[in-house]
């Protein structure tokens, strides 16, 4: 079993050109993660409201397709041509021409950079 929902951006909007699947164990922690936020939160509320409210449980047919809800890939821009990302615990459904253009600014060293974090990295 697996859940589609909206992808969710550093500052808790929508990622535009993006969707969340995961797999359902996976999602459960997530859900209990998100119920403890306060309610009075604005980041809490609208995960509640959006992230939360729009997720979908998705189902493989016969083929290993999966049939995302239309609401979903209107959102996310979803089109003919999409791109799946491995992500560890989920994974990212892109508009292919989207991906693309994060890919190359981040080939290309565009966007910000936590350099705190990135002390405590080793490959």
């Amino acid at each position: 079993q697996m859940i589609v929902t909206l992808a969710v951006n550093d500052y808790g909007f929508g990622e535009p050109g993006c969707l969340w699947l995961y797999p359902l164990p996976e999602w459960e922690k997530v859900e209990h993660t998100i119920s403890k936020l306060p309610t009075v939160n604005p980041v809490g509320k609208n995960l509640r409201k959006f992230f939360i409210g729009n997720a979908t449980e998705v189902e493989m047919d016969a083929q290993g397709r999966l049939l995302l809800p239309e609401k979903l890939r209107k959102l996310s821009r979803l089109d003919k041509k999409i791109s799946l990302v491995g992500q560890l615990n989920k994974f990212e459904l892109w508009n292919a021409e989207l991906r693309n253009t994060e890919e190359e600014d981040w080939m290309n060293g565009k966007g910000e950079v936590d350099m705190e974090i990135l002390g405590t990295l080793t490959f």
